[in-house]
């Protein structure tokens, strides 16, 4: 390439105080993904400053759009939730306001509640000058698709902001049914291995299915891991459109509302498919920091992006120069910019009490 791509990557995790005592007092188990201890992981997870810059940089990550571990709020009980988010948001704010050419920041949203979801949302648009929000699909028992989550939804749309979407554990009740008996192993299959994306791939799905995107045309999704599996059954999983009663082919959902990020897998097919089914306009890019750096066990090469292969992978895409640009920042850029004119300045100086 002529010119040095600038990466903006938008799942990068992170986790702060205001979110860890949260999980602290409702007796959240204190794992290295949620921070705690003093594993590698978890010293990653807490930093943002020298080590997450360095690793950045090692990366190749010029701006990364920070969102707290895997499940945010929504595992918190519902009379801690609001007052948590707004705490952890505003100290997003801080980190942001720390460093703006480095950092941006999804915000954390209490679902539990529809209405303080959908002000909380609108606060961190248009006070701390977020460009979105992190969701985790399900909430409790209640999906993605619950009509509780209207109010959200069309908050989201009148602001113009995308939701990101992080799948979480599945429900109890399929964790034993299809990940126990099976050793340690099982957790990590019902996880990152590979039920995290069918549980919130059906999700979509249900979101598709059951009108949330005919109710609110302009919502659009951001969705990691390559589409969490439903990209990869389009061409079967259409077949069903008519019989869901779809006003519109399933796929022309993925390419009007949706858009698609790896989150740190750097596999040249899935990236090659995922352009075909929904073409580099509708493609963003994610590291999924720190869950994919440094992480090498026996060699395998997909779900590392450190030592640069986060921008080699990008760079050595069989793009034009104009698609790569796309995919590294301009998509991004271009989605975003619908919401400027609800945006404010974002404050300086907040409190964290």
């Amino acid at each position: 390439m002529s010119d040095r791509l600038r990466i903006i990557a938008l799942e990068e995790h992170v986790v702060l105080p205001a979110i860890m005592e949260a999980w602290t007092r409702s007796g959240v188990p204190e794992l290295p993904n949620l921070g705690f201890g003093d594993s590698p992981l978890a010293q990653q997870l807490r930093d943002t400053a020298e080590t997450r810059l360095a690793h950045m940089d090692d990366q190749g990550v010029d701006t990364a759009v920070l969102s707290i571990s895997s499940p945010g709020v929504q595992n918190l009980p519902d009379s801690d939730a609001v007052a948590a988010a707004r705490d952890t948001n505003d100290q997003l704010a801080e980190v942001v306001a720390g460093n703006p050419d480095r950092f941006q920041a999804f915000a954390a949203i209490p679902t539990q509640s529809p209405s303080a979801a959908a002000a909380e949302l609108e606060r961190a648009v248009t006070e701390l000058g977020f460009p979105g929000a992190m969701l985790y699909g399900r909430t409790g028992s209640k999906l993605a698709d619950d009509p509780e989550y209207d109010e959200l939804y069309a908050a989201a749309e009148r602001l113009q902001v995308p939701l990101h979407f992080h799948p979480q554990m599945p429900v109890q009740a399929v964790m034993d049914a299809y990940y126990s008996h099976i050793g340690p192993i099982g957790t990590a299959l019902a996880g990152p291995a590979i039920g995290w994306y069918y549980d919130l791939g059906v999700q979509y799905l249900r979101m598709i299915f059951s009108g949330v995107f005919d109710r609110y045309p302009d919502l659009q999704v951001i969705a990691g891991h390559w589409g969490e599996v439903v990209l990869f059954f389009l061409d079967h999983t259409g077949f069903f459109a008519d019989a869901g009663g779809l006003a519109r082919p399933l796929a022309d959902y993925f390419k009007q509302n949706f858009w698609v990020a790896g989150s740190g897998t750097v596999s040249p097919r899935y990236l090659r498919w995922t352009a075909e089914v929904v073409g580099t306009e509708r493609m963003l890019y994610s590291t999924d920091y720190p869950f994919t750096y440094g992480f090498r066990p026996g060699g395998f090469p997909y779900v590392d992006t450190s030592a640069g292969a986060a921008r080699s992978f990008l760079e050595d895409a069989p793009f034009t120069d104009e698609q790569k640009a796309g995919i590294a920042h301009r998509n991004w850029e271009h989605l975003t910019s619908r919401a400027t004119n609800h945006t404010r300045r974002p404050r300086q100086g907040l409190s964290h009490a």
